[in-house]
């Protein structure tokens, strides 16, 4: 199968062709010619106005529902959901049931057929069952292909474990992704405490929770010298201690969601809207503008959409009981846009970044693995259900103007072309 892309702007920052429009073929998966004219016949001719291609875009932190939670996301659906906003790499959380700590659970996710136009890459637990008491064997998954290693969205409580895990991976260069959440703190709180919990009545969860974590983390790192990544960072002193950190020399990154780029505490004066519980909670606008300013420049190292399938009934109820999250695939390059951040900012935070922390093959060159993400950064257009490819809908922006859009993804030899909107 031969793909011809004419006249995309190349935008990868380690090809001799970024910011060029170059004509590029791929022939079985592989880019085999790039050139400013290619005249060879192919299969399929993808030739859009205002087109860009850089290479397949990594989400960091999906949370696993398959096996166990299929009603809200299978492996398939939550392939989609990638496919349609530009993602070709997914790092799935091993909360799942069974959870993924073993070599059958990380095979399992590996040996799903292949023909998607998205690779599913496992995290695999640190600790059995996730909850906090004995370390897995993680050299075993690592070798039958977990990415790396976590308790996903239950965090790491024992500093003696961690210290352990750390020491661990250590020995073969594996990376601990964790979320910083003490659980100790405020278990119950259910947003931001300040002033907006007061005043709506709801228990506050203190930014204590994350600052106490995020302190704690770095001791540890510094005393192990392993690597560690930081995911659903929301606030500022959390940034400022990471910044600290990286200028010492440790081996940390970070990462924030798109969400906590646009949405503050102060969005729930507006009603009780369960799509925005979520953890760690939305902060302040004081917050906000810090974690922007820390993407801009380069101390939060990339952006991870923390997609979070739930199913109707645990949305559609009250605030106390509602569960945590909202999907983002879909729509995590558009929200990026609509915050402001120009394209170069988002593909380091999606594609660049990621693939370098995490050792994954990048570059738009004669002779790699076409793995490819084509779009135009300055469509704007209404994010609404029809776009929803996950089995749930939780999102909060239905019916939201976003900016930019994904044109198609290239990936495993298989094309995923989405329907533009109406510019």
């Amino acid at each position: 199968m031969t793909i011809l892309v004419r006249k995309a702007l190349v935008k990868d920052i380690h090809s001799p062709h970024h910011n060029k429009r170059m004509d590029i073929l791929l022939s079985n998966g592989i880019i085999t010619e790039i050139a400013e004219q290619i005249e060879t016949a192919a299969s399929t001719v993808i030739e859009v106005p205002g087109i860009s291609v850089s290479p397949g875009w990594v989400d960091l932190f999906v949370k696993g529902t398959d096996p166990g939670f299929e009603y809200k996301d299978d492996l398939d659906s939550v392939s989609a959901s990638a496919a349609k906003g530009g993602f070709t790499n997914l790092f799935l959380t091993p909360n799942t049931q069974p959870v993924t700590q073993n070599k059958t659970g990380v095979q399992y996710i590996k040996n799903h057929p292949v023909n998607r136009p998205v690779t599913l890459h496992p995290i695999g637990a640190v600790t059995k069952n996730t909850d906090g008491k004995e370390l897995t064997e993680m050299f075993e998954m690592r070798q039958s292909g977990a990415i790396a290693f976590g308790d996903g969205t239950k965090s790491i409580q024992s500093a003696g474990l961690l210290i352990k895990a750390l020491q661990y991976v250590n020995a073969f260069d594996g990376i601990i992704i964790q979320l910083p959440d003490d659980h100790s703190v405020a278990p119950h709180g259910l947003m931001h405490e300040g002033i907006v919990s007061t005043q709506v009545g709801l228990p506050g969860k203190p930014a204590l929770a994350e600052e106490t974590m995020v302190a704690r983390d770095i001791e540890l790192l510094r005393y192990t010298q392993s690597k560690l990544h930081l995911t659903g960072i929301s606030l500022s002193t959390s940034v400022e201690m990471i910044r600290k950190a990286k200028k010492e020399g440790l081996d940390i990154t970070c990462s924030t969601t798109p969400y906590h780029l646009v949405f503050t505490d102060m969005s729930l004066l507006n009603g009780y809207d369960t799509n925005l519980k979520v953890n760690p909670p939305l902060r302040t606008e004081k917050d906000r503008q810090a974690l922007i300013a820390a993407v801009k420049d380069g101390t939060i190292d990339c952006i991870t959409t923390h997609h979070t399938a739930q199913n109707n009934d645990a949305k559609v109820c009250e605030f106390e009981y509602a569960g945590h999250g909202m999907i983002g695939l879909e729509s995590a390059f558009g929200i990026l846009g609509m915050a402001g951040l120009d394209i170069d900012d988002i593909l380091k935070l999606i594609c660049f970044n990621p693939r370098k922390i995490f050792a994954l093959e990048t570059g738009i060159s004669v002779g790699k693995k076409a793995d490819l993400t084509l779009f135009n950064d300055q469509i704007e257009w209404t994010f609404n259900s029809n776009d929803i490819k996950s089995k749930s809908s939780n999102s909060p922006f239905i019916g939201s103007l976003l900016k930019g859009e994904v044109i198609a993804t290239i990936s495993n030899t298989q094309i995923h072309s989405n329907k533009t909107h109406d510019k």
